[in-house]
């Protein structure tokens, strides 16, 4: 395939992350532990593919985009420096590809460009579990089979994100797969630390609302979403919340 075919095939299913014009510092917040994580992981010889498993809404891709932040401000060992995140739109890629060839076609390309050394890539795919079986209406191609012996042979570098429920659902099963993945578990960000999320978030919520969001205003948000959201998790439902109550407020002026 030349060159421009591939750069093609690149721009249109994944996502360089180090060229996002704004990685929230809001990121770090909270998550250094887990980030640390990332960068031990992905410095190690063996299984040096982090797995983050955490519950929808606690943060796993900030995570990720803040390890992309450090790696930019150059505040990673001399291993991560100059390495570029590339994130997989599994979605977009699946779509269209009436035929297994054109979804095989598609990822061989992907993952001979994530394989190169001079491209200093590492592939970050969220809700990884969708490469289990993912192509098998199309004449039963698994996404994961490519995949694990170019993880096997340390020829890729990958990131991968999902639940819990999906991943004992669906990962925990292929121990094939899961064997080159070292897990990092994600929590709930806490209560102060939500709260220093929304103290960051604000000024931005205050611009697009041209509204001015008081100090207690914030800190209803985190109490009443832990009270009452019971089936979201911190911070995204509190995000969420004080987004919403905005939305209101601006919906009545």
């Amino acid at each position: 395939m030349n060159k421009e075919k591939e750069k093609e095939i690149i721009a249109k299913f994944t996502e360089n992350l180090n060229q996002k014009e704004k990685v929230s510092e809001l990121a770090v917040i909270g998550r250094e532990k887990e980030i640390k994580e990332l960068v031990y992981i992905l410095s190690r010889m063996l299984k040096n593919n982090p797995l983050l498993i955490g519950y929808p809404g606690v943060g796993k891709t900030a995570i990720v985009e803040g390890l992309v932040q450090k790696i930019k401000q150059e505040k990673v060992p001399d291993y991560l420096k100059g390495k570029i995140i590339y994130q997989l739109d599994m979605i977009s890629l699946m779509a269209g590809t009436k035929f297994q060839g054109e979804l095989e076609e598609r990822l061989k390309t992907i993952f001979n460009f994530m394989s190169q050394p001079e491209n200093n890539a590492i592939l970050f795919i969220d809700e990884i579990h969708l490469i289990v079986g993912a192509g098998r209406s199309q004449g039963a191609l698994d996404v994961s089979n490519l995949l694990k012996p170019l993880l096997s042979r340390g020829e890729i570098q990958c990131i991968g994100a999902t639940t819990q429920a999906e991943y004992r659902q669906y990962l925990e099963k292929d121990e094939a797969l899961t064997r080159r993945f070292s897990n990092v578990v994600v929590s709930e960000t806490s209560f102060s630390d939500t709260l220093m999320i929304l103290y960051g978030i604000r000024n931005y919520l205050e611009v697009y609302y041209e509204l001015k969001i008081l100090d207690e205003a914030l800190f209803s948000a985190v109490k009443f979403s832990q009270r009452y959201l019971t089936t979201k998790y911190l911070p995204d439902k509190a995000i969420d919340l004080l987004d919403e109550a905005c939305g209101r407020i601006r919906g009545e002026m």
